[in-house]
């Protein structure tokens, strides 16, 4: 009977010939599930819940073999020794080097509360003294590499934890625990977390970074394709206070024919705060709003809408959610039912979060939302998805009811144990409840906070209520760099930080606009914005749209409109890589060890970037033409109306200055510089000439990008019937050009098209392949320039067939 249940086990990939409390599982050939049950534990009902692992284990060939106390687990890819004495797991890749090797592990009995007879759970992995590791989540920490932190990992305004890090050498491991866990690195890095009951992980070999990413989705989830017209500029504020001050920005974009595809509306269309999250628009200040929504569709935009995870008690939602228990109890954001600022708190707003672990609360949240949807609103800025939490401990002894996504069954349990993965349930909702009513559009949701697994989603999270201030900016950086690193791959900060009052000459004048020190900061942040997943222009206190910072031929409004407009001429190239991440688990931001791993200046390299194969991104993150003055402000220091102003009286920028900003440029690689087609040689400091026009940008020998040379309004696969081809010789290269009808699912019926490019270094000719696939709407015959860095072209007309031309 033994060995049956045994084979059985073999079969499946599960192994535990050395203890029944612990458990050896693999996914695939490279991902093992690591359980080590707590001693003396008798299970209860959701212990065995996975909210971020939607894997199952595959048939994996596995070898075993027992020998010296020890037990050895051998795929194709990776070895699993296992010391069951010393209750020690060792990770070694196919030629027996050693990746990791675990250090202690240990349970700590919870003595009361809704978690009494749960543990503490933690873990120690052995790493070595120099070996960096990615990931983790956002940090406002300006760091690449994460080693010597040391923090309590719980979702907030500005911070947020994904439980999953990444290693130089090619491995990645998934702590599959959602409550508050802390993380402390001395050498041997520590995971604890608050609650649970075993030793839960998944640790992943890729090889490279890519891989792990690859691994990661494989087991929580695969990134959905989104609308074409999300990589557009979006333009918000806080807040447009009237349906028609929204319309004044949209119309007069069209009219000075500056780009962009999506306007946000921000908080209060409902009305008060008693009002909070209503998801309708009953201020009377948006009575029209079925004709602002009409009008904007008129001009090609589209609209998205702030909605939050928490009611005022007025609302239709507040009394459904109130009536089934489905109201967390505890103090959110905004304190009082006032408007006023500091709060007055003899007028609590009485303003609750619900609970989106429950399939019931989801449900009522979309059929509310779902007038929104109905009405014709094309996305959702979902804010506040930590929660805002005004923090008490015992809060986070809530119990509720958790819906099993697996079984779809309730059961108990405090929101202490579930508590990180609070976005990601939110999100989740939305998402799942949209698909299953509208097959017509892709979802595409904003967000402000995550969880791993969030990727599945789609969602774009950007990194709180950031200042504006450089310091802040260089961190926004290496903050989606490591977002990156946990696989998902969308991301996005406010353009130009949140809070920006200190840059007025008095509170709110809105001359922040006409102040150099803003404005330097503005178009550099704008400049790094291209080459985010989502551009998108946003903050409090001072006026954002492009025509407050000048008009037409004076230097600063042409710098913003001209990164804009870049983002336009890239966009064929963008929805490209938007494929590559949704077929190939690619990632758009990518830090320069994921593709120089072999050069170890790239490893803390906390400033530059590539954006998907081709561009280096070198964003100018520090003042050059102004004095760096500090703006420090956080989530709640930052509506202080009393900030010290930044302005200085008098003072004036000459913008027309040349100035230098160092680059380093990986080894491995020859350069082009996009703006002279200068070629440079990799492995080097180098001093960019810039100007306030233009960040250092670099293009990598033997990429191939397509640009759109179409003077356009907004993002359109019409308009790329004309296209540049930029060939940057030096090395082989290719690129498939992606195009689909930019939204709905018809794409995953086959209705898209690939062209791909391919170049020869050594014949100096590019092909054109044949065609794979088409779409309704789709040009049969196309025109592409083919532009070589010194201005050489030929043209190729082009009717789907394979066609070769030699430059």
């Amino acid at each position: 009977m033994k060995k049956r249940i045994f084979a059985a086990l073999l079969s499946m990939g599960i192994f535990s010939p050395f203890t029944w409390a612990q458990q050896v599982t693999f996914f695939t050939p490279s991902t093992v599930r690591i359980v080590k049950d707590a001693p003396n534990y008798q299970k209860r009902t959701g212990d065995d819940l996975s909210l971020v692992v939607t894997a199952k284990p595959s048939k994996v060939a596995v070898k075993i073999l027992t020998q010296d106390n020890a037990t050895t687990y051998s795929t194709s890819a990776l070895t699993v020794k296992v010391e069951p004495k010393i209750g020690r797991v060792t990770f070694l890749d196919k030629k027996g080097n050693v990746l990791m090797q675990e250090g202690s592990y240990d349970f700590k009995r919870i003595a009361d509360g809704p978690d009494q007879g749960r543990f503490k759970v933690s873990q120690t992995f052995a790493l070595e003294k120099d070996e960096p590791i990615y990931g983790v989540g956002l940090l406002q920490n300006g760091k690449m590499s994460q080693r010597g932190e040391h923090r309590l990992m719980i979702q907030t305004n500005l911070e947020d934890f994904a439980h999953f890090f990444q290693s130089v050498k090619g491995y990645g491991i998934y702590w599959d625990n959602y409550s508050p866990t802390r993380l402390d690195d001395d050498n041997v890095l520590k995971l604890e977390s608050q609650v649970g009951t075993k030793v839960d992980y998944y640790f992943m070999y890729g090889g490279n970074a890519d891989g792990v990413i690859k691994e990661m989705r494989q087991l929580t989830g695969h990134v959905p394709m989104l609308p074409l017209w999300t990589y557009g500029f979006h333009q918000s504020r806080e807040r447009y206070k009237t349906s028609q001050e929204l319309l004044n920005v949209v119309d007069t974009y069209r009219k000075m024919k500056i780009p962009f595809d999506g306007i946000i509306q921000d908080w209060q269309y409902w009305g008060s705060n008693y009002l909070w999250n209503a998801m309708d628009f009953l201020n009377e200040d948006f009575s029209n709003y079925r004709q602002m929504i009409d009008h904007v569709h008129g001009i090609n935009a589209h609209l998205s809408i702030s909605i939050w995870a928490s009611f005022g008690p007025q609302t239709l939602q507040f009394r459904e959610l109130k009536d089934k228990n489905l109201l967390y109890d505890f103090m959110t954001w905004p304190n009082s039912g006032l408007s006023s600022w500091p709060p007055n708190m003899d007028y609590p707003s009485g303003v609750r979060c619900y609970d989106p672990y429950s399939k019931d609360a989801r449900e009522i949240y979309w059929k509310h939302l779902s007038r929104l949807h109905k009405a014709g609103v094309d996305a959702w800025w979902m804010d506040s998805t930590d929660p805002d939490h005004n923090f008490k401990d015992s809060d986070l002894d809530q119990v509720r009811a958790i819906t099993d996504p697996a079984t779809g069954k309730d059961f108990d349990g405090s929101w202490r144990s579930v508590r990180n993965a609070y976005a990601l349930a939110c999100v989740e909702g939305v998402h799942d409840n949209q698909i299953k009513a509208d097959s017509s559009r892709r979802p595409f949701i904003l967000t402000r906070s995550y969880f791993a697994g969030q990727q599945r989603t789609g969602a774009n999270t950007w990194s709180g209520d950031i200042s504006s201030s450089w310091d802040s900016f260089r961190k926004q950086v290496p903050i989606c760099l490591n977002y990156t690193l946990t696989a998902n791959p969308n991301v996005n900060t406010d353009i130009g930080g949140f809070f920006a009052n200190a840059y007025n000459k008095s509170y709110l004048d809105n001359t922040a606009t006409k102040n150099p020190l803003y404005q330097e900061l503005y178009v550099r942040w704008m400049q790094f914005g291209v080459f985010c997943p989502m551009m998108r222009s946003h903050g409090t206190e001072v006026y954002r749209e492009l025509y407050h910072y000048g008009k037409p031929g004076e230097v600063i409004y042409d710098a913003l409109l001209d990164a804009v407009k870049m983002r336009y001429q890239i966009m064929p190239y963008i929805y490209s890589q938007s494929w590559k991440v949704s077929k190939n688990d690619d990632s758009f931001m990518r830090a320069l060890v994921m593709d120089f791993k072999n050069d170890k200046e790239t490893w803390n390299n906390n400033r530059e970037f590539m954006f998907g194969p081709s561009f280096l991104v070198a964003p100018v993150v520090k003042a050059l033409y102004t004095p760096e003055t500090a703006n420090m402000t956080d989530e709640i220091s930052g509506w202080d109306k009393n900030k010290k102003s930044l302005y200085q009286e008098g003072f004036k920028a000459d913008w027309s200055a040349k100035k230098t900003y160092e680059v380093y440029l990986p080894k491995g690689a020859t350069w082009y510089d996009y703006w002279t087609g200068t070629k440079i040689d990799g492995g080097q400091i180098i001093k960019s000439d810039v100007t306030i026009a233009h960040s250092p940008l670099y293009v990598k020998a033997g990429s191939i990008i397509p640009i759109c040379t179409k003077e356009v309004q907004y993002a359109n696969i019409a308009d790329w019937q004309s296209l540049d081809i930029k060939v940057y010789p030096g090395a082989d290269g290719s690129f498939t050009l992606y195009e689909d009808e930019g939204d709905g699912y018809n794409y995953k019926h086959g209705k898209c098209s690939e062209i791909k490019f391919s170049w020869n270094e050594k014949s100096r000719t590019l092909t054109v392949n044949k065609r794979r696939g088409s779409f309704d709407g789709m040009h049969a015959n196309r025109t592409f320039r083919v532009v070589l860095p010194n201005g050489d072209s030929k043209i190729i007309n082009y009717n789907g067939s394979k066609s070769t031309v030699k430059l």
